[in-house]
């Protein structure tokens, strides 16, 4: 099937890997709070499908989501893979009993978390997998040396295909690629979190992809009052306008928003087709500070 045109067009990470910059985030295809199974496994299906019918190409996912449950499911909906289909996932942490997400990345950790991923997705190698250093939203200080080698070594065996980094500073960043090249870093930002701005130049000079999420997380009541006031002038939504100024941010930044509901995949998909005028993203940039 051909890929439909989304806005924002393509990137390519690699000479093997060009996704569309509106992707999916599969995070929100388990449980509540991330654990055990969907309510609706059924719908968590038919949002797949749906994503890869409107064109999504870039499928964002980790095997500590449910756990295993997403990845089994994106196994369930969509393999065998469409050619086009890239699948990205996240290793570094684990679910403990809790439903907590206490980090996971000693070698035999992050080797296990691979083939856990690999055995769940149903592939022989993973197009992209990324090390989560930081916590929820943060990078945390320290080297990533040890994990980011492990990953590489996993790398030179043929499971793995591209590395990236995520809730990292820019110094792990450099770590890394003093390591091994580095296309994609996954961070917390959105039009009121703007800690990253230098970071994502200096990639998209890289032509490395940044890959922004929580696109409507840690706003306080003032920065939302003034998004929605955009939207409503705009005739849209907060989150259509949350996607559309992070697509007109950089060229280098991809998008993942997460949803359990085809409905809401729709909307999230003509939402970030929506182009902001000047006025509008004047008073957007304006959030932050």
């Amino acid at each position: 099937m051909a890929t439909k045109t989304l806005a924002g067009g393509t990137f390519t990470m690699a000479a093997d890997v060009t996704v569309t910059r509106i992707g999916y985030g599969s995070m929100q295809l388990a449980g509540p709070h991330v654990f055990g199974p969907p309510a609706d496994r059924d719908e968590a299906v038919a949002v797949l499908r749906e994503a890869v019918e409107l064109g999504i190409t870039h499928i964002d996912t980790s095997d500590y989501y449910g756990p295993h449950v997403t990845n089994q499911i994106i196994r369930e909906a969509l393999h065998p893979y469409p050619d086009s289909l890239h699948i990205v996932t996240k290793v570094g942490a684990r679910r403990d009993a809790e439903g907590g997400w206490p980090h996971a990345r000693s070698p035999a950790e992050l080797r296990q978390a691979v083939h856990e991923n690999l055995d769940n997705l149903g592939l022989d190698a993973i197009d992209v997998v990324n090390l989560r250093m930081g916590g929820l939203d943060a990078p945390e200080p320290g080297s990533l040396a040890e994990p980011f080698s492990a990953l590489v070594e996993l790398q030179q065996e043929g499971l793995i295909k591209h590395l990236g980094v995520s809730t990292v500073s820019a110094e792990q960043i450099a770590e890394a690629q003093s390591i091994a090249p580095v296309v994609c870093v996954q961070n917390f930002y959105n039009v009121a979190h703007r800690d990253d701005d230098d970071l994502i130049d200096s990639l998209a000079e890289q032509g490395i992809a940044y890959v922004p999420y929580f696109p409507l997380g840690g706003f306080s009541p003032l920065q939302s009052d003034e998004l929605a006031s955009v939207a409503t002038r705009l005739e849209t939504t907060p989150m259509a306008v949350a996607l559309a100024w992070l697509l007109q941010r950089s060229p280098n930044i991809l998008l993942i928003p997460g949803t359990s509901s085809v409905e809401h995949l729709r909307d999230n998909v003509t939402g970030a087709s929506l182009t902001l005028p000047e006025d509008a993203l004047t008073e957007l940039n304006s959030i932050a500070s």
